[in-house]
């Protein structure tokens, strides 16, 4: 991975106020949140309470019902491009194509997020997937699918990293690299916002947690 380049000492991401209504369901509201840089955010709660509707409003790929997400100071929606190219977001879906083998999917993966698709056999190393990236997709299990969306994390430039679920599917080896990745990237001056039920091995000093509960009204 590559070192972030250096910003400002604005927080990365500010969240005002934010409310998300789904369903004519109040899923959260005037939720404030301040990431930093060196800052992993665990966003927690049971299934239904609007973790994903959370990161991706963050991401800005949602609009909230009220509040608003600034980047470095000012609304997302001014400088939409910008922020943009200042995060990485993985979905809870890997995206990977059945009829593409698996260096081929890493490849298209980087190229659409601006980075060197040339390095896609070296980085599938890191995910344990050496050995198959002759192989279609369509012929590996899911857990092999997710690494391959998560490979494109030991390419990225982007300071902002949010990701759902990043843990589906993968084993305990696999876990635990990405936990020292996510360590050394907000030690690097990045952030990381996440979602998993599982608890982390992240030193207390980095990890901020962000609890969602369900709501009956």
């Amino acid at each position: 991975m590559n070192n972030p380049e250096v910003y400002s000492p604005l927080p990365l991401i500010t969240a005002s106020g934010l409310t998300c209504i789904r369903e004519e369901r109040i899923l959260f509201e005037s939720l404030d949140l301040e990431v930093k840089a060196g800052d992993i955010v665990q966003i927690e709660g049971p299934n239904g309470v609007g973790k994903t509707s959370l990161l991706r409003i963050l991401a800005g790929l949602s609009m909230p019902y009220d509040g608003d997400v600034h980047f470095q100071g000012t609304s997302i929606s001014s400088v939409r491009d910008d922020f943009h190219q200042n995060l990485l977001y993985l979905g809870h879906l890997p995206g990977v194509k059945g009829e593409m083998t698996a260096q081929e999917n890493l490849e298209f993966n980087l190229s659409m997020h601006g980075l060197n698709p040339e390095y896609a056999e070296a980085t599938l190393q890191e995910v344990n997937l050496l050995g198959f990236e002759d192989a279609l997709a369509s012929h590996l299990s899911a857990g092999q699918h997710r690494r391959i969306a998560l490979a494109k994390l030991w390419q990225s430039n982007a300071p902002i990293w949010i990701l759902d679920e990043p843990f589906t599917a993968i084993d305990k080896l696999g876990v635990k690299k990405l936990e020292q990745l996510f360590i050394d990237h907000a030690k690097q001056g990045g952030c990381v916002i996440l979602t998993t039920h599982q608890d982390l091995a992240i030193p207390e000093t980095l990890l901020k947690k962000v609890t969602l509960a369900y709501r009956f009204y």
